[in-house]
């Protein structure tokens, strides 16, 4: 069967995903900050192993990707991420800015790049990054959200050059804009549950081709603007 590995699966969506992919009897190796605390996450039936991983921490993604390095990888989703402050124009902090490029944007190129051989193994080799609607530059007609939006227009950027530095490995990389999806994260008046929004984008990561690469989805495989 094949193999994922997910980022920042102790919760929503990541959570979602290793429930769907162990259901379907993939070998998912699941990565949080705490394993200790995420109950859900180790309760899941099926093969699924669970790593300590802080994606913003090079020295713990290298471990990791030294503890794994004979294990081929099928299918990488980078999900982990965070919201960071929500202030309005004249309040932004650098410091906050930067805390959320660093998990947001660097950290899933460095993913990539400590994986990029465990990918090479695999049969499937796709990179699916999650990003958001708000990192689209044409359907941005509401302002605000600098922090939040720049850290994901960034990712679709290193997303895109992923996309044209990788096709000699014949990789498929892309981009998945979730929904606006009941989490922590997108809180109690979001519109999307989980489940529907993880089955929406299975299906269309199941039926991509090379000529998918570099594109930029909704969740139920629609194409959104840059």
């Amino acid at each position: 069967m094949p193999t994922a590995l997910i980022t920042g699966c102790n919760r929503g969506i990541g959570l979602e995903f290793v429930r769907q992919y162990a259901a379907d009897g993939w070998r998912v190796r699941a990565t949080c900050r705490n394993p200790r605390g995420a109950k859900e996450l180790a309760a899941i039936a099926g093969d699924v192993k669970v790593h300590g991983l802080d994606v913003a921490d090079d020295y713990q993604v290298a471990a990791l990707a030294k503890s794994l390095a004979d294990e081929p990888i099928d299918l990488l989703i980078n999900n982990a991420g965070v919201s960071g402050p929500e202030v309005e124009f004249g309040k932004t902090s650098a410091n906050d800015w930067l805390e959320v490029l660093r998990v947001n944007t660097i950290a899933p190129l460095h993913v990539v790049e400590q994986f990029i051989g465990n990918l090479e193994a695999g049969q499937r080799k796709l990179i699916v990054n999650i990003t958001s609607k708000m990192g689209s530059i044409a359907d941005n007609s509401g302002g605000g959200s600098y922090i939040y939006r720049t850290s994901k227009v960034a990712l679709n950027m290193v997303a895109k050059s992923m996309a044209q530095d990788l096709k000699g490995k014949r990789m498929i990389v892309v981009l998945f804009h979730p929904g606006w999806v009941k989490t922590d994260m997108g809180g109690p008046s979001a519109l999307v549950p989980p489940k529907a929004s993880v089955a929406g984008m299975r299906a269309k990561i199941a039926a991509l081709t090379p000529a998918d690469s570099g594109k930029f989805f909704n969740y139920d495989g629609q194409p959104i603007p840059w």
